[in-house]
């Protein structure tokens, strides 16, 4: 989805060199040394020119300095909820960041899905996922609106039964 910024279906492999060495080690004849993955709808033209604009797009934009210039704040914002109700652990990654949270006992995806349901209330969309909640806002997302999603998030997590 990221390579089209969700427009066209779109999917690549990538390897490290130590994992493409392996494979092509593995021995057999040429045209069995590939990774299998394609399928008759592979490679199609139109989600290709589409992966090809966004990534026009990411460089014309400065997207990928715009977002190692967010992600020191967007770090700092995420990790100011520790301690709020519910947060077990914290982590994240330039733009994306992901709270697990404290099960209610047999049924640990309720609280994830109670928070995500509440937030989307609010106006904002986080995904949940068994026990946790996931962020990954736009990489135009401005300083103001990172604190209008975490303060959400924040009220959020300590009106959480």
């Amino acid at each position: 989805k990221q390579i089209t910024n969700g427009a066209q279906p779109l999917g690549s492999v990538i390897a490290s060199k130590d994992i493409y060495d392996t494979f092509m080690a593995a021995g057999g004849p040429d045209y069995l040394l590939e990774f299998a993955h394609g399928y008759t709808y592979s490679a199609h033209p139109v989600p290709c020119a589409v992966g090809l604009a966004v990534l026009d797009i990411l460089v014309r934009e400065h997207m990928i300095d715009r977002v190692k210039a967010l992600a020191p704040y967007f770090e700092n914002a995420v990790h100011s909820l520790k301690g709020c109700q519910h947060v077990a652990d914290i982590r994240n990654l330039g733009l994306a960041a992901g709270f697990t949270i404290d099960a209610v006992p047999g049924e640990p995806a309720k609280r994830p899905y109670e928070i995500a349901k509440t937030m989307l209330a609010k106006g904002f969309y986080v995904r949940y996922g068994g026990d946790t909640i996931q962020l990954a806002p736009p990489f135009i997302s401005t300083p103001e609106q990172i604190d209008s999603l975490v303060n959400a998030l924040g009220e959020t997590f300590n009106a959480t039964a």
